[in-house]
């Protein structure tokens, strides 16, 4: 109810134009509202701006919010390149907070705002060329890596994992998580082969991800594993597989969504290393809030990832939730969770 309530002042305020004594003007490019993690996201970025303006009250300051939804797949990618310019050309901002939809379609207009001294906030994904301010993502490598670590211990080491991805080159999140589930493999000692590479991020990628799965190895025990990207593809890769009974294959996936969660409990998917969404979105405007100010700010913050399995479900608080303590993990004695922030000035 706090969250809510506290969302309702933001979106009261944001649209509101009248004098103040100081008017803060940060655009805000979001990237799906169709994906629940990042519309969590959203709320954690908007929980932080309303707290923001009610500290603000005394001084009769203000932080406008001027949001804009680019929307999925390509023409998701179109419209964020069209707001961002709107951003720079037209809306008067003095920051731009983003989730970029594509690592490489935005470079011209962060180019664009570097050359007008506009600061930018990037989070969950990065540009590949130009200035970002500060960047706030998930520990994306750490999620991939505690999925590859524990599905090293459903298999023997002299077993040939015969291994399938789900996955989406295109932003540097998914990238790294792909990179670290191989590195888990490597160092625990796991054979393995990728049999199959197919790609999804989202429900109808993931929808067609699971069919051409199930179409290319129709046979029981064809597929040993199965890793997917993120849960906005990766559940409809899930619901495929258990439709068609194939319950030999283990999945693991990245996000925490509630009902891959429940996939859990049901024993559908064996791991999900989820997000703490709403952190992102709240380090992304505490960050931006600090560089409004003048204050010092990290260039980069790394968010822990939780590895979500059937022995740990009951202390993952979801994706509003606050980053929980430490504990052993079962299918590694001796190793600890790492709950750290990493922050890099």
């Amino acid at each position: 109810m706090k969250i809510l309530a506290l969302l309702t002042i933001v979106s009261s305020l944001v649209y509101t134009s009248q004098a103040y004594a100081k008017e803060f003007r940060v655009g805000v490019l979001y990237w799906s509202m169709n994906i629940e993690g990042q519309v969590a996201m959203r709320k954690g970025l908007e929980e932080v701006a309303a707290q923001i303006n009610q500290d603000l009250k005394k001084s009769k300051d203000h932080l406008k919010l001027i949001p804009y939804v680019a929307g999925d797949g390509a023409e998701g990618v179109a419209n964020q390149i069209k707001q961002m310019d709107q951003m720079i050309d037209k809306d008067n901002v003095d920051l731009i907070i983003v989730q970029p939809t594509d690592n490489a379609a935005l470079v011209a207009p962060l180019l664009k705002a570097n050359a007008k001294k506009i600061p930018v906030v990037a989070y969950d994904q990065y540009i590949v060329k130009g200035e970002i301010a500060s960047y706030i993502t998930s520990n994306n490598y750490q999620a991939g890596y505690l999925d590859g670590e524990y599905l090293a211990s459903l298999f023997p080491d002299d077993h040939e994992m015969k291994l399938v991805l789900v996955e989406y080159p295109k932003v540097s999140s998914t990238v790294e998580r792909v990179d670290g589930l191989m590195d888990a493999l490597r160092t625990e000692k796991q054979k393995f082969k990728v049999i199959g590479s197919f790609e999804a991020v989202e429900p109808v990628g993931g929808k067609k991800a699971g069919a051409d799965i199930l179409a290319k190895f129709p046979n029981k025990n064809s597929v040993d594993a199965v890793f997917t990207v993120n849960d906005g593809g990766g559940l409809s890769v899930v619901e495929a597989i258990a439709k068609a009974k194939r319950n030999e294959i283990k999945i693991a996936t990245v996000d925490g969504d509630p009902r891959s969660v429940k996939n859990i409990k049901a024993g559908l998917t064996v791991i999900d290393s989820a997000q703490f969404c709403a952190e992102l979105g709240r380090q992304s405007m505490s960050v931006a809030w600090k560089i409004l100010k003048g204050e010092k700010y990290p260039k980069k913050i790394l968010v822990p990832t939780f590895p979500i399995v059937k022995s740990t479900v009951g202390f993952y608080p979801g994706w509003l939730g606050k980053i929980p303590n430490k504990f052993e993990k079962a299918w590694k004695k001796g190793s600890f969770w790492d709950n750290q922030f990493i922050e890099k000035y």
